[in-house]
């Protein structure tokens, strides 16, 4: 079904300018480097708004990005001098729980759809931090603390509504535009505006298990090694995670489900011999959920690097503990049921990863911008020869040869023809983009 949009006529009330109450703090971002000033914000309360931003952005010459959550790291949500489509009035979330079925609008943030589910006590993958938005988490595909027993967001999406680059309505599902659904499971927003998910739940309860050990870095490798062998036979409740920084090691895992099997298998960890420290905490999923978001908001300069690694050999562990201590370095675990899906079953690659790995740095001053961002890249830099890609979501400034790490030749000549005819004039271009063809 296609349904024609309206006209590029948009009410004043949905308009901010240059210079208007409330500009300044929606064209802010979760990364404080960026301070791009749009000529037009267009603040959408429904698809129509959406599609009537598209055709005026487009009969007015203007760039075109899409704000949602706005945790894209060079800002792609922010253009300097075009139009930002700013989707977060459209933040509901409906649950029909018998089905087990989510319907989230496109500005929704993660918290916004915990909140609507977890009263029945389910849950589908959604990433870490509770402030971003659904939307790019889910057309990158979607790690989350769930994704090993359930899949990846991108796993769990059941259709969507989108708006084209002409201003149209479509809906994609394995049915419908089954080819276009096939691209939004992992292609980024290349495609077009998902202004609706419709999202399958889990039954997953509403406890969570954070079980983390410290060791000093620079005796942690044979810890950290034995953490990865624990990792390979570790149930699918639990998903492995590590962290350095400020010459600290930190092993554990995050188990979902119920605590009191956390805890029995927490006991696996005494392998790794005593540590500095040791916090078994239990919590609710939905604190679970926003534990890593930060006090400090969108004040906070930020850079990250990251990659997929098939395998952690003792050499990449050698090298992740001795890292700058400066910049914080994350490992988490995938396989379970994201190897399952095959890979040509969506747009997302690297199935295969065992780990990905992040090397992030966060700071207040900008003299320090080009020293932070250096050590981060020079972290990441030193584990290339163990990395096997990169998950689109990640990247940040790497541009095409960003995307190309990020798909296989095959799937990325796939997203081009899918380019051609959804987006030939690459409207949709502020993103991690695939071009159109020549």
């Amino acid at each position: 079904m296609t349904e024609t949009g309206p006209p590029t006529t948009i009410t004043d009330d949905r308009v901010l300018r240059p210079g208007d109450d409330g500009y300044d703090a929606a064209r802010q971002v979760w990364n404080a480097m960026v301070d791009h000033r749009p000529a037009m914000i267009v603040r959408c309360r429904e698809t129509s708004d959406v599609a009537a931003a598209v055709r005026l952005a487009r009969s007015e010459g203007l760039e075109i990005g899409v704000r949602c959550g706005g945790h894209s790291v060079v800002g792609h949500a922010v253009p300097d001098g075009g139009l930002m489509i700013d989707l977060t009035p459209m933040r509901g979330v409906r649950v029909a729980p018998r089905r087990r079925r989510a319907w989230v609008q496109g500005g929704a943030l993660l918290g916004a759809l915990d909140a609507a589910t977890q009263p029945y006590g389910l849950a589908t993958t959604a990433g870490n931090v509770s402030h971003t938005g659904v939307g790019g988490l889910t057309l990158g595909g979607g790690m989350g603390w769930l994704a090993r027993k359930h899949g990846l967001t991108c796993d769990n999406l059941v259709s969507c509504e989108l708006v084209t680059a002409d201003g149209d309505v479509v809906r994609a599902s394995e049915d419908e535009n089954p080819e276009l659904f096939w691209g939004l499971r992992g292609g980024g927003g290349n495609f077009g505006i998902v202004t609706e998910f419709e999202l399958r739940l889990h039954e997953t309860g509403t406890r969570a298990l954070s079980v983390e050990l410290d060791f000093a870095a620079g005796g942690a490798a044979p810890a950290m090694a034995r953490w990865r062998d624990l990792n390979a036979t570790a149930p699918r409740e639990a998903t492995y995670a590590a962290t350095v920084y400020d010459s600290v090691v930190t092993l554990g895992f995050v188990w979902i489900g119920d605590p009191a099997a956390g805890r029995e298998h927490a006991q696996v960890l005494d392998a790794l011999g005593p540590p500095l420290d040791r916090r078994v905490v239990e919590m609710a999923y939905v604190d679970l959920q926003r534990r890593e978001d930060t006090l400090e908001g969108h004040a906070l300069r930020r850079y990250w690097k990251g990659h997929y690694i098939r395998e952690l050999p003792d050499a990449a562990i050698e090298v992740l503990v001795a890292q700058d201590p400066t910049v914080a370095a994350s490992v988490q675990a995938y396989g379970g049921a994201i190897a399952e899906v095959p890979d040509d079953a969506t747009a997302y690659s690297q199935r295969d990863a065992a780990f990905e790995y992040v090397a992030a740095v966060r700071w207040t001053d900008p003299a320090e911008d080009e020293e932070r961002m250096a050590a981060a890249r020079a972290s990441a830099a030193r584990l290339v020869p163990y990395a096997s890609g990169v998950y689109v979501n990640v990247l940040g400034d790497e541009g095409a040869e960003g995307v190309r790490r990020a798909y296989p030749p095959e799937k990325l000549a796939r997203l081009t023809a899918l380019k051609d005819a959804y987006d030939p004039g690459n409207v949709f271009h502020l993103n991690q983009n695939i071009p159109p063809s020549p």
